[in-house]
């Protein structure tokens, strides 16, 4: 299929299809803008001109898996670990609600000290002295712990499935299983999380084809944040001499993702501002809607490495507000002023 006959699918809605999905996200260098202006356009119709800010906590740099391409892996020994305990992380949500942020993400290695009661205690007092959206991001936990942080008040759940062809997943996941992470994505989806998921892009072995098959499985599972970011090779992994992705090929798959998921969150993530300096502002212009600045204090930043060489590492957190909302300000988009909860469009219709 050709490029304009597979975009041309791709801005009528069809379903996605491999078939018409592959050469979108192969496409060359003199059809991508065309690609970029069709998410954008679909970004616009979808969720309109609001970038939605969510404060990220990245609360523990401990970790218990062995993930190949990490640097927060088990086996990094050289990683520098930290963990904030609960007051810390409570007064840390307070602080980036008071510089207006509206929604923070609670972000960690899966690090078992935080047991489910722990957790819970954390995000029940967030909740109780604030009025600020809570989004978790602390990977591969039974059903049940998912449904008492969910009845706590967490409202969101970021799980990346980061590919899902068998052999690549087993290959970067060496203690982990493909079945099982897909289990955890069920599992949140039907407790009523506002499902978030994603991908790599560039990994060694990676296909157009495995990435167009990724994107089904995610519009199948029901996707409503989809966060996508370039591979970074990093020192401390078995992968540390690959190739790394590259900011348009990350593009190519924001803009295809907008035009499969028109009401979806999508981040335009700090990986993509690490590889270039306008990086986070070509993902917006491609079709994202959501950026992450870091409220994590300024002194442990640095230890949280799952990739070498991380912008705004010295930066404080009033002094990433400030920056974030001049850049969205600077591209014509306005900030969301809203708790920027999923739109569930297929649930509003079954009601009307």
């Amino acid at each position: 299929m050709t490029f304009d006959e597979a975009l041309g699918l791709a801005t009528t809605g069809a379903a996605p299809a491999e078939a018409w999905l592959a050469p979108l996200l192969a496409c060359g260098d003199d059809d991508a803008p065309r690609l970029y202006a069709a998410g954008d356009a679909a970004r616009q119709a979808g969720v309109g001109s609001d970038v939605h800010l969510r404060g990220l906590i990245e609360f523990s740099s401990y970790c218990r898996k062995d993930c190949a391409y990490c640097g927060l892996r088990r086996t990094n020994r050289v990683a520098q670990r930290y963990r904030l305990d609960i007051d810390a992380i409570v007064a840390t949500a307070r602080e980036a609600e008071a510089l207006g942020y509206r929604s923070v993400v609670l972000q960690s290695g899966e690090d078992v000290w935080f047991t489910p009661a722990r957790l819970e205690a954390a995000i029940r007092d967030i909740k109780e002295s604030t009025d600020l959206a809570i989004a978790l991001s602390v990977g591969e936990r039974d059903r049940e712990t998912y449904q008492r942080w969910f009845d706590a008040g967490a409202d969101r759940y970021l799980l990346r499935i980061e590919t899902t062809d068998p052999a690549l997943f087993a290959a970067l996941h060496p203690d982990d299983d493909l079945a099982a992470r897909m289990a955890c994505l069920y599992a949140l989806r039907d407790i009523g999380y506002q499902l978030g998921t994603g991908v790599m892009v560039g990994l060694p072995g990676q296909t157009p084809e495995m990435l167009a098959r990724d994107v089904i499985w995610m519009h199948d599972l029901g996707a409503e944040m989809i966060g996508v970011g370039p591979f970074i090779p990093h020192p401390g992994t078995p992968l540390a001499d690959a190739a790394g992705g590259t900011v348009e090929g990350t593009l190519r798959l924001v803009a295809v993702l907008r035009l499969v998921f028109p009401h979806a969150h999508l981040p335009a993530t700090t990986a993509m501002g690490t590889l270039h300096p306008l990086g986070r502002e070509r993902a917006l212009e491609a079709g994202a809607n959501v950026m992450m600045p870091n409220v994590t204090p300024t002194e442990i930043r640095p230890k949280y490495e799952i990739y070498p060489g991380k912008i705004c590492l010295a930066d404080d957190a009033r002094h990433c507000r400030g920056c974030i909302t001049g850049r969205i300000v600077g591209l014509g988009r306005t900030i969301g002023t809203d708790h920027g909860h999923v739109k569930r469009v297929k649930a509003e219709q079954e009601m009307d």
